[in-house]
């Protein structure tokens, strides 16, 4: 009789993390927001890294953008007037790249 350790019946993929990248701009426009706003984007940052592109339905207005050629998602990290999005982008899907692109009031997000 062979024994099997547990984790080798558990598929590799779920042990593989997903890397979250900002672009430049997006870089600069975090390190505008205040405390508050930046520790909501470093839950959503975890989230990304553990789901990929789809974090769940628990992040307001969370949804892939509409009308774009490339694999871009959205959501809200806070409700009210000055309201905070954040932008991503699937890079790759096989080496689980996201590349966050736009940090900031709703007013001025690239949708």
């Amino acid at each position: 009789m062979v024994m099997i350790a547990i984790w080798q019946n558990i598929p590799y993929n779920l042990f593989m993390y997903w890397n979250v990248y900002f672009s430049e701009k997006a870089a600069k426009q975090a390190k505008k927001l205040n405390e508050r706003i930046t520790s909501i984007l470093a839950l959503l940052v975890s989230d990304l890294q553990r789901n990929g592109a789809a974090p769940g339905k628990g992040w307001p207005h969370y949804g892939k953008l509409k009308g774009k050629k490339t694999d871009n998602w959205h959501c809200h990290l806070t409700k009210g007037r000055p309201t905070y999005v954040c932008c991503w982008e699937v890079v790759d899907k096989q080496k689980k790249i996201i590349e966050v692109n736009y940090v900031g009031t709703h007013e001025n997000a690239p949708y």
